[in-house]
């Protein structure tokens, strides 16, 4: 490390599957946020962190990976929204990831590259008095043409201080937004030991690798129906971990799904846990899954602050 030391916070921010976990991910260089096709995968604030270096100084960038920004509908969906504002209230700067090819083909059925729920994001980034940085995200999926009319489009208003195109699967353009950020950081000392990626408790760490799974695996709503807590962590004398886990599911006939014919499906899904955990921890992982029903964990305390969300929100 050389010359000054900087510090700070991003808030990522954008509507549900605009591609923010992969782009943390890729902007850390570690995975620490579970990732899925499927929109509104994270449900709670996720802290990546990251060590940039330059000849003058080096710059730890926390990256606060947020939840998808939607109009909630219930208890637990008003929970994650406030999380994502929560997260952008103190940054010292704030991205707005937009999926590139889905604001291309809004622009050209609509006239307007922002769909219901980003124009409330970018209505709500204006009407705090902040601008944001535009991350346009998988430009590998999009014409030129078509990318350069919608990003002159989303330039013509004032939330956007500067504009980045990028594609967080390829690695595209990464490299401008770290040496931005680098520059917008303020000179402090480091928050976290420079060795570290995430913040993220390793019980809770556990339970989102199963839920990722758990996405993957199932199909239609379900994977929304269900929930994952981490009830056992023990270090064993041999160096392993025992994790024991529980997926709530809502319903009574969700229950077999989870579990499949012969209980196949959920021991495919502890497998595929298991490995990337093993993997993450660097040391072997014995993972027990139980399946139960819970109408009400949407109604959990416990739940909402193992997650870190506000339950009155």
């Amino acid at each position: 490390m050389s010359g000054e030391t900087r510090c700070g916070f991003v808030a990522v921010l954008g509507a549900p599957n605009a591609g923010k976990s992969t782009l943390v991910n890729a902007l850390v260089g570690s995975k620490v946020s579970i990732v899925s096709p499927r929109p509104q995968t994270t449900r709670t604030l996720v802290r990546g962190i990251a060590m940039y270096e330059a000849p003058d100084r080096t710059v730890q960038v926390i990256y606060v990976d947020t939840p998808g920004i939607h109009r909630p509908r219930q208890r637990f969906e008003r929970a994650m929204v406030a999380a994502a504002w929560a997260g952008a209230a103190d940054a010292d700067a704030v991205m707005f990831v937009l999926d590139a090819d889905e604001a291309a083909k809004c622009l050209e059925k609509t006239g307007n590259p922002l769909d219901a729920d980003s124009e409330s994001i970018v209505a709500e980034i204006t009407k705090s008095g902040r601008q944001a940085l535009l991350v346009l995200n998988k430009i590998d999926l999009v014409h030129p043409s078509a990318l350069l009319e919608t990003t002159a489009r989303l330039n013509a208003g004032s939330a956007f201080s500067e504009t980045f195109m990028v594609s967080a699967l390829t690695g595209d353009g990464l490299n401008r937004v770290k040496e931005r950020l680098m520059a917008m950081m303020p000179a402090s000392p480091f928050m976290f030991p420079p060795d570290d990626v995430s913040d993220m408790p390793n019980r809770l760490l556990a339970a989102e690798i199963t839920r990722e799974k758990l996405f993957m695996a199932l199909r239609q709503e379900l994977p929304y129906a269900c929930a994952v807590e981490t009830e056992s962590w023990e270090d064993k004398k041999d160096g392993s971990v025992r994790i024991g886990q529980v997926i709530y599911v809502s319903r009574e006939s969700h229950r077999p799904i989870v579990l499949g014919e012969g209980g196949r499906q959920i021991k495919a899904i502890g497998a595929a846990a298991r490995a990337e955990l093993s993997k993450l921890l660097g040391c072997p992982v014995h993972l027990f899954l139980h399946v139960k029903v819970n109408e009400r964990w949407r109604e959990d305390r416990g739940l909402y602050a193992a997650w870190g969300l506000d339950f009155n929100a």
